[in-house]
């Protein structure tokens, strides 16, 4: 069920207009903990995939909720690997409705474990106007900005624009020339700094674990083997299901492959 938020935060005095009213689902007491938000590309890259679910998985652990759109690609790939207690999913429609609809599982755990925001009533529609307003909020609400993949002229960097405007740091996976052009520009440009180890970079924020030897997630790993689907339901079980169902995999001939 929907309801209104009725306290002020005041981290949103950053934005053009303080977002009034702004209706919610879910856990509320997530805007009290230290807050990251990460946005990307709708078709990341296999490396964009892994280190995204990593860099998020590494942020939760540590007691930092991941911020993101809920959209395909990275926004869904962000918010899976910190959990769905551990994030919250900023919408550009009525929370009545889960858009994208390949998303909507994973918005329906959000909803019961974590939390999900937006700035529209119930019934209204995902609108070219509403996702640049989702953006601005999904930035103001991470004390810093991670950006993993964007092309130039993307919706990413628009949500750059409102990081910098808002004197929010920003952040970047390292990316080969001619790729994420976007963010390789801001790199050459100084209004980003590069994240070169994960582990060290998540222990700057919230609380290190007792384990120094966090584990990474090697499901993508293991199908960029290309393995046969059996073999992968063998040892990874409904995750390849999940997976497939989120684009993060295809299956091919009885073989699967990281798309």
């Amino acid at each position: 069920m929907t309801s209104l938020l009725d306290h002020h935060l005041p981290a949103l005095d950053a934005m053009r207009k303080y977002p009034d009213p702004l209706f919610y689902r879910g856990n509320t007491a997530l805007l009290a903990r230290p807050k990251i938000s990460i946005v990307g590309t709708r078709k990341p890259s296999s490396y964009t995939r892994q280190f995204t679910y990593d860099l998020s998985q590494a942020l939760s652990r540590r007691g930092v909720v991941v911020v993101s759109g809920a959209a395909m690609g990275v926004d869904a790939i962000a918010h899976q690997g910190a959990g769905a207690a551990h994030t919250i999913a900023v919408m550009a429609n009525g929370l009545d409705i889960r858009y994208p609809a390949v998303n909507a599982p994973m918005i329906a755990g959000i909803e019961r474990e974590g939390l999900v925001l937006s700035q529209f009533p119930d019934g209204q529609k995902a609108a070219g106007w509403s996702f640049v307003v989702r953006n601005e909020l999904v930035v103001a609400l991470g004390e810093i900005l991670i950006v993993t993949e964007a092309d130039e002229g993307s919706g990413s960097m628009r949500s750059v624009e409102y990081a910098l405007k808002m004197e929010h740091p920003v952040y970047v996976l390292p990316h080969p020339l001619d790729t994420s052009r976007g963010t390789n520009r801001l790199l050459a440009e100084g209004n980003a700094q590069p994240i070169y180890d994960i582990e060290a970079f998540a222990n700057r924020f919230g609380r290190v674990p007792e384990r120094s030897d966090v584990p990474r997630d090697d499901f993508f790993y293991f199908c960029q083997k290309h393995p046969t689907l059996d073999e992968a339901v063998e040892a990874y079980g409904d995750r390849v299901y999940e997976a497939e169902l989120m684009g993060e995999i295809v299956v091919e001939d009885g073989r699967v492959r990281v798309c």
